[in-house]
C-alpha cells in the first residue's frame, strides 16, 4: 500500500512567463552563467550583432567602451537597426529586436547570410539582464532613441537629432540583481576582440576603457594568417604562414598553418566566428616526431 502523502498539483501551479521574464528567472540558461563569464557574454552578444554587419558588408568600424560607471557601450556604422513599424507586432523593429526572443534578421528572412551569436535572442537578453539599456540609432539621416529599465521600454522609440551617417550605439548597465560580479576587466574583452579583428580583416575593433584613459586598436589585413602569426609570437618558426580559402556547395572555409620547432600541436577552430571548443571536424594527420603546427581553421558558414 502506498503510504506517501499526495500533494496538490493542479492547473494553478503552472508559471507562465512572459515576455523576457524568463530570462530574469533563468539567465544562466541564455548566458551560460552569472558570475564573470556570464557578465563579459553580454558584451560579446551585442558586438556579434555587429560583426554580422560587417559580414554582410555594411559595417567597416566598432567601438567598445567600458565607462566609469562600468557600464558598456557599443558603437558601429552598420545600417542601423530598423525603426520602421514591424507589422506582427506593431511596434518598431528596435523594440521588437530588443524585448522579444527569437526575433531578428537571422532565420532565412534575407536580412543576413552569415551570423553567429544567438540568433535573435542574444540583444534582447542582454536588455533583460541590464538594470538600464539605452539604442540609439542613425538611420535614415535622424537619429532615434529609445530608453529601457530591465528590459521594459521607458518609452516609445522617438526622433530625437539629425545622424549624417548610419550606425547602432547600445549603452547598458548589467543588473546587479543577476550578476554576482558586474566589473567588466579590459584584458577579458582584448582577447575576444583580438580574436574578432583577426577572423575578420574587414573591420576596425577600438576597445576603451574610460576608467584609465586607456585604448587599444585591433584591425590585421591579413586576418588568420596573422592570427597564425601571432599565436607563434613566442615560438621559432620554419617558415611564413601558409593559407588557402576554399568555397563549396555555398560554404565558404579558410586556413592557416604555420610550423614551429615545437612538439605541441594548437589546432584553434570557428564557425561563423564562434570557436568551436571541441575542435575542428577533421584534424591533420601528424607524426608526433614532426615540428608541431599552430593552425586556424576558421569556416565562415553561409546557410
Amino acid at each position: 500500500m502506498n503510504s506517501r502523502p499526495i500533494e496538490q498539483y493542479d492547473a494553478s501551479q503552472i508559471q507562465v512567463l512572459e515576455g523576457l521574464e524568463a530570462v530574469r528567472v533563468r539567465p544562466s540558461m541564455y548566458i551560460g552563467s552569472t558570475d564573470g563569464k556570464g557578465l563579459h557574454h553580454l558584451v560579446y552578444e551585442i558586438v556579434d550583432n555587429s560583426i554580422d554587419e560587417a559580414l554582410a558588408g555594411y559595417c567597416q568600424k566598432i567601438q567598445v567602451t567600458i565607462q566609469e560607471d562600468n557600464s558598456i557601450t557599443v558603437n558601429d556604422d552598420g545600417r542601423g537597426i530598423p525603426v520602421d513599424l514591424h507589422e506582427k507586432t506593431g511596434r518598431s523593429g528596435v523594440e521588437v529586436a530588443l524585448t522579444i526572443l527569437h526575433a531578428g534578421g537571422k532565420f532565412g528572412g534575407g536580412g543576413y547570410k552569415v551570423s553567429g551569436g544567438l540568433h535573435g535572442v542574444g540583444m534582447s537578453v542582454v536588455n533583460a539582464l541590464s538594470e538600464w539599456l539605452t539604442v540609439k540609432v542613425r538611420r535614415n539621416g535622424k537619429l532615434y532613441f529609445q530608453e529601457y529599465r530591465r528590459g521594459i521600454p521607458v518609452a516609445d522609440l522617438k526622433v530625437t537629432g539629425e545622424a549624417a551617417e548610419p550606425g547602432t550605439e547600445i549603452s547598458f548597465l548589467p543588473d546587479r540583481e543577476i550578476f554576482e560580479e558586474t566589473e567588466f576587466h579590459a584584458e577579458v574583452l582584448t582577447q575576444r576582440l583580438r580574436e574578432l579583428a583577426y577572423l575578420n580583416s574587414c573591420i576596425e575593433i577600438v576597445l576603451k576603457d574610460e576608467r584609465d584613459g586607456s585604448a587599444q586598436t585591433f584591425h590585421y589585413q591579413g586576418g588568420i594568417k596573422d592570427f597564425v602569426s601571432y599565436v607563434n609570437r613566442n615560438k621559432d618558426v620554419l617558415h611564413k604562414p601558409i593559407y588557402f580559402a576554399v568555397e563549396r556547395e555555398g560554404s565558404q572555409a579558410e586556413f592557416a598553418i604555420q610550423y614551429n620547432t615545437g612538439y605541441a600541436e594548437n589546432l584553434f577552430s570557428y564557425a561563423n566566428n564562434i570557436h568551436t571548443q571541441e575542435g575542428a571536424p577533421m584534424k591533420p594527420a601528424l607524426n608526433r616526431r614532426s615540428p608541431a603546427p599552430s593552425t586556424i581553421m576558421p569556416a565562415n558558414t553561409i546557410s
